[in-house]
């Protein structure tokens, strides 16, 4: 019976930048911060419906919470994540009408 045989193993060795760090060392994507702040014109119902609407995963509860918080403190972080989605959620947020801050690293 013929054994199997095994090739070379291929090992790696890190190369170089010029800056010295290796070249497989990937810094992580920022993430981006949804902010919604306080007005005067919409309703706790209005902003809860559209974070439900537009947020993923968010929860009657929870946004319920960030009304409360955006109304006390006059801000509430809403999401945080990949910056291309917190474009869209902040678009979507505010084409509903609720007040944003602008976008922001986390």
């Amino acid at each position: 019976m013929d054994s199997i045989r095994e090739g070379p193993v291929a090992t790696s060795t890190p190369q170089l930048s010029p800056s010295g760090s290796t070249l497989l060392e990937r810094s992580p994507y920022p993430n981006f911060k949804v902010v919604v702040l306080n007005d005067e014109v919409n309703t706790f119902k209005h902003v809860v419906d559209c974070l439900v609407k537009y947020i993923p995963a968010m929860t009657p509860d929870r946004a319920w919470n960030l009304a409360q918080q955006v109304d006390q403190q006059g801000s509430a972080v809403v999401w945080t994540g990949p910056q291309e989605q917190a474009e869209l959620y902040h678009m979507q947020l505010g084409g509903e009408g609720l007040t944003m801050a602008p976008l922001e690293r986390a």
